[in-house]
């Protein structure tokens, strides 16, 4: 059963025992006895999702292939991050190399329009991604990036900018919703922290890589070169994901339904071998060159799956992640488009050397991935084992969330206040702001991400479609009208109000962590019916 009255009315005890969509047994405890005659519980992590038989499984892949597929969905994090901050620390220079010149406040839409379509693109990709698969639309989505970059570097207006960089916004949608979700696809639910850390690293890294170079680019060889240099990564990308990345939407369900009906998978026979590593020696040999390169299949119910996104919004978890994610990526969008224009400046006048503020972004993105790796997975694990039917629970990836809302909070009212300070030491206080907002952002979408994988797994990109949509109009947003409002009101007034809404969004996490199964159990029926191995 399901519904809020019914879920409203179970007792604690009935809500831990329950198994709504999200929970699942990751612990078994097998009960041994010593000679002595003491009893002893050995832990043994199961295999969540529970792998079909079938080699184009990915699930069964061999582990080269999954870091392959890791490392190149993560690259491509990376490389359109990098293609779309680029730009925000070349805006001072922009101001004359593009003539005719332009305001400060003008070129800023350079930023904000690129933010939107990235997020809002994804109203189309992720659709497609569902009806023909991950690999056509990653491959296509890469092409309009590469194009669009080339677009770049041949405009000679403004106008012609602007339609470039709203293109490579295009061009970069997928790596928001499509590429965790292939992560998801790829990895068991005990290793999904790990691998999340290392694209929420690149996904953020990104950004603040590109605004470390992009100055300098500019300065040096001219603000072409940008998109020039872009263009060539965009190309490599492609090159990867054509090469070690296979289609990795499967059908688990009916896979797993034709081996129970054609008695094909006996548990009592292989239980024993139904590791991780019996799995990939088993099954990588049968994956052949046709099946890796092949491109495209056909799902159907097209008009369904463009409605499936909105539905998304009675998911309460929905909602939480898509206002910490999408608070958090204004947030550095803004850090990354105003502090250039401070610190181009008196009393600062650091010129070319502008982008150089994001290396303290880059430091707390990189310390926040560390954290993020050695506690994503280590939560969930630890807190199914205390648990007497070793139940996995979403939840409890939640409280690493804690530390890294707090931080990015304080982070917001750091740079802000610091830069309202108006000194030339308070670059510092800036410098440290933006790293303590790296380091939430870096571990936000990780835990976030994986929750919505594991509570809503068989809607969980339909749930991302949402996320980067807020991502893209808050980003939007902040970034738009953020340069006039900084030079007309000064830092403090923006990034107060910024930091404040980052704290109402940050506080929604705690009805999240406490109540977050009982909401699960009362929404159970807007989600899809799923078969064993779907969690």
């Amino acid at each position: 059963m399901s519904g809020w009255g019914y879920a409203l009315k179970l007792s604690k005890e009935e809500v831990k025992n329950a198994e709504p969509p999200g929970t699942v047994k990751l612990i078994d405890h097998e009960l041994h006895r010593t000679p002595t005659g003491t009893n002893y519980n050995e832990d043994h992590i199961q295999l969540v999702p529970h792998p079909s038989r079938s080699p184009a499984d990915p699930l069964n892949w061999p582990k080269w292939r999954k870091l392959a597929v890791l490392f190149t969905v993560s690259l491509y994090a990376l490389i359109a991050n990098i293609a779309s901050a680029n730009i925000a620390s070349a805006l001072p220079l922009l101001t004359f190399q593009l003539l005719p010149p332009n305001s400060l406040t003008r070129l800023g839409h350079l930023v904000a329009y690129n933010v939107l379509f990235a997020g809002c693109s994804n109203i189309v990709w992720v659709p497609l991604a569902n009806i023909f698969g991950r690999r056509p639309i990653m491959l296509l989505a890469q092409l309009i990036l590469i194009f669009a970059s080339m677009g770049g570097g041949l405009a000679t207006t403004f106008n012609g900018l602007l339609i470039a960089r709203i293109f490579q916004g295009i061009g970069a949608g997928p790596e928001q919703t499509i590429s965790p979700e292939i992560v998801g696809e790829v990895f068991f639910v005990h290793q999904r922290g790990r691998a999340m850390a290392l694209y929420t690293v690149c996904l953020s890294g990104g950004s603040l890589l590109g605004g470390i170079i992009g100055g300098y680019i500019a300065g040096n060889l001219g603000y072409k070169y940008i998109f020039w240099i872009t263009t060539a990564l965009s190309v490599f990308i492609f090159l990867c994901q054509f090469f070690l990345v296979p289609e990795t939407l499967f059908d688990r369900k009916s896979h797993l339904a034709h081996e129970e009906r054609n008695n094909t998978y006996n548990d009592e026979k292989e239980g024993t071998e139904r590791t991780e590593q019996a799995i990939n020696s088993k099954y990588q040999s049968k994956f052949g060159i046709a099946q890796q390169l092949s491109v495209g299949m056909y799902r159907g119910h097209i008009v369904r799956r463009f409605i499936a996104p909105w539905k998304t919004l009675a998911l309460p978890g929905t909602w939480v992640v898509m206002l910490h994610y999408g608070g958090l990526v204004g947030a550095i969008v803004t850090l990354a488009t105003i502090a250039p224009a401070l610190l181009s400046a008196p009393p600062y006048l650091w010129g070319n050397n502008v982008g150089l503020i994001n290396v303290a972004g880059l430091i707390g993105c990189i310390v926040g991935g560390i954290a993020t790796h050695f506690t994503a997975d280590l939560l969930v694990t630890r807190g199914a084992k205390k648990e007497v039917h070793g139940f996995s629970e979403p939840e409890a990836r939640l409280p690493a969330m804690f530390p890294a809302l707090v931080i990015a909070v304080a982070g917001i009212w750091c740079f802000g206040f610091s830069a309202a300070n108006g000194s030339k030491p308070a670059w510092v206080g800036m410098a440290f702001g933006l790293g303590m907002v790296s380091f939430g952002l870096t571990q936000i979408p990780s835990i976030g991400f994986n929750y919505l994988i594991e509570a809503y797994y068989s809607v969980s990109s339909d749930c991302f479609v949402m996320t980067t949509i807020v991502r893209g109009v808050i980003s939007f947003a902040w970034t738009f009208f953020v340069v006039e409002w900084v030079f007309t009101r000064g830092p403090r007034e923006p990034f107060g109000i910024f930091g404040m809404l980052m704290a109402i969004f940050a506080l929604l996490t705690i009805p999240l962590w406490i109540y977050g199964k009982r909401w699960r159990i009362a929404t159970a029926k807007y989600l899809p019916k799923v078969g064993e191995g779907e969690h």
